[in-house]
């Protein structure tokens, strides 16, 4: 009898015995047992199939709830310029309100680009307040030609919301400055009105009305060259959507780039337009998906 050695097998000692001339044979088996290999639990990734919305698609139409908001919003606005008009046409002073207005209208314009900035490059659909128009802009980068195919009132109403939210107490306490009614009418009616210019910025010339192609030729609405920069590489200019008369300026003077290391420094946020475009929000074309828009 011997010890058969023991190294990462198990050792069967079998004995066979025969007496035959008084000899015992002895016979060893070894018997090598394979290890099941461990088997890792399956993974299963999913991904959400995301399309554009179709023609027909209710998140395109407007509503009544929508036109509302979009009709009080006007009537604040309308509010604050009649009663800059009256208030210069009563005190004789013409030339105040309407520089007012102006500043207004060029206040708007750099309005939009600092707030199409951040909601651009910061936060997603779960940031509170601002979610959904975080959510609905990163969507228009990937689908921008489903602006030209919202209705007016759905593609106005949220904005106009805040117009008058914010507007109404301000034509209820200021009614007797025509200084400052011109300033609020003025940049609110842009403010207001700012997502429809967006949208002229991505129709067809042939298919928009002439005055609405004379302005954005003259400078006075964002131009559809202008606005065509913005979407494509590298996604970090040309951010303003009411005449686009800051843009170059904000631009060529790096003042977003400038805003972003601050946040980055401060807050710890990395802006997207630091990170390479990725399938979420690169442009698709409409042509490719004509099922959608026949």
């Amino acid at each position: 009898m011997f010890i058969l050695p023991q190294h990462h097998h198990l050792h069967q000692a079998a004995t066979i015995s025969r007496r035959h001339h008084n000899h015992r044979v002895y016979c060893a088996i070894t018997t090598q047992i394979k290890t099941r290999p461990k088997l890792e639990p399956a993974v299963i990734i999913t991904t959400t199939l995301v399309t554009p919305p179709k023609i027909n698609d209710p998140s395109l139409k407007s509503t009544w709830s929508h036109r509302a908001w979009v009709a009080t919003g006007c009537t604040t606005v309308l509010a604050s310029l009649a009663s800059s008009i009256i208030g210069s046409y009563d005190s004789h002073i013409w030339l105040e309100p309407l520089l007012s207005g102006f500043i207004g209208y060029l206040f708007a314009d750099l309005g939009s680009g600092v707030y199409h900035w951040g909601i651009d490059n910061y936060g997603d659909a779960s940031t509170p307040v601002f979610g959904s128009q975080i959510d609905a802009f990163q969507g228009h980068h990937k689908w921008p030609w489903t602006i030209t195919k919202r209705q007016f009132a759905n593609n106005l109403h949220a904005l106009a919301r805040v117009v008058t939210y914010t507007v109404l107490p301000i034509d209820l306490i200021f009614y007797d400055q025509p200084v400052a009614m011109g300033f609020v009418g003025m940049a609110s009616g842009c403010i207001m009105f700012s997502q429809q210019f967006h949208a002229w910025a991505h129709g067809t010339k042939s298919k928009l009305p002439p005055v609405v192609v004379a302005l954005q030729d003259a400078g006075v609405l964002v131009s559809r060259s202008q606005h065509a920069a913005h979407h494509r590489h590298p996604y970090n200019n040309n951010y303003c959507i009411v005449s686009g008369v800051w843009n170059r300026f904000l631009d060529e003077n790096k003042v977003f780039e400038a805003m972003e290391m601050v946040v980055f420094f401060k807050l710890g946020l990395r802006p997207r337009s630091w990170s390479e475009p990725n399938s979420d929000w690169t442009e698709e074309v409409e042509d490719s998906l004509g099922t959608y828009f026949p």
